[in-house]
């Protein structure tokens, strides 16, 4: 398949990425915004976290990124909520990480572990171990593809 990105260009994805990109859990990206509901009071704010977790995995693997550390990439926000980071509001959740408290389970029960396995991969330890994830994600105020992404991504189409 190519992927078309407006920040970084064509790739062609092929095997593994391409099964991920094509599954459900991905799919579902493509209703998720990135800023929340922000897109009803402003139509320019409609960044999705499908072209957000396309892009993360685009610019690692710019960076030189491992396969692993692409797939990490691409799935990061797989259990992003439909209005984002609101909902921690709604759960009275302080921390601001309900997305990360279920991505354990969304991953666990999503066809993406078949996915991986079917290429040799355990989903465990790409997902789960922070040292295959370097590129991914780094304790402020270091850069890492997930910041540098949706802050070119955002600025960008936001003009």
């Amino acid at each position: 398949m190519t992927v078309i990105d407006e920040i970084y260009g064509e790739f062609l994805i092929e095997g593994l990425l391409e099964e991920l990109i094509l599954s459900s859990p991905v799919q579902r990206l493509k209703g998720v915004y990135q800023g929340g509901s922000s897109y009803l009071v402003n139509e320019k704010w409609d960044v999705t976290r499908y072209e957000h977790s396309i892009g993360v995995m685009l610019l690692i693997k710019r960076l030189g990124g491992s396969l692993e550390e692409l797939v990490a990439g691409l799935l990061h926000d797989v259990s992003q909520t439909a209005f984002s980071h609101v909902i921690d509001f709604v759960f009275e959740n302080k921390e601001e990480n309900y997305h990360e408290k279920i991505f354990t389970t969304t991953i666990a029960e999503s066809e993406i572990t078949q996915i991986l396995s079917n290429y040799g991969y355990d989903y465990q330890s790409i997902l789960f171990d922070d040292s295959k994830r370097s590129i991914l994600e780094q304790p402020v105020p270091a850069l890492c593809a997930d910041r540098v992404d949706y802050t070119i991504r955002d600025m960008y189409r936001y003009g």
